[in-house]
């Protein structure tokens, strides 16, 4: 298997064997909550692309506290408490924030577009030149679960 970005902690690696099919700057409420960030560049793997070599290791907990039975799970590692991947129950997707956990974040490609920015953030609309979208960007397509 060919590495294209590898992450996580001393316990459990992170690997990602392909390119992501989202990548983005991360506006919503949630990411905000759970990195402190105003925003935060996010990338979405297919999820058989995104693996841990010790997912045994793996503590998982709901990634929205507001919509604890959604989809999306934060795994952290049960040893050391790092963020490692965002898993989805659905075998959708698995997601990597590359400054929160453990990439290099400057080796990942530069997020395309803006997600899930509106007036109510209270902060002026990104005009780095991306695309700024209230949701993710319309041609994105969820992939069927595995």
């Amino acid at each position: 298997m060919t590495s294209h970005y590898e992450g996580g902690c001393d316990h459990v690696h992170v690997t990602a064997s392909a390119e992501p099919i989202d990548n983005h700057e991360c506006h919503c409420n949630v990411c905000k909550s759970v990195t402190g960030q105003q925003h935060t560049h996010v990338a979405f793997f297919n999820w058989g692309d995104l693996t841990a070599d010790h997912p045994e290791k793996m503590t998982r907990q709901p990634f929205n506290k507001d919509n604890p039975d959604g989809p999306l799970e934060l795994c952290t590692c049960s040893e050391c408490g790092a963020a490692l991947m965002l898993d989805d129950k659905e075998k959708r997707i698995r997601v990597a924030v590359p400054n929160v956990m453990g990439y290099d974040d400057a080796a990942f490609p530069k997020a395309t577009y803006h997600a899930f920015w509106d007036e109510s953030k209270g902060y002026a609309k990104p005009s780095d030149g991306r695309p700024v979208y209230d949701g993710l960007q319309p041609s994105f397509v969820w992939p069927a679960g595995a």
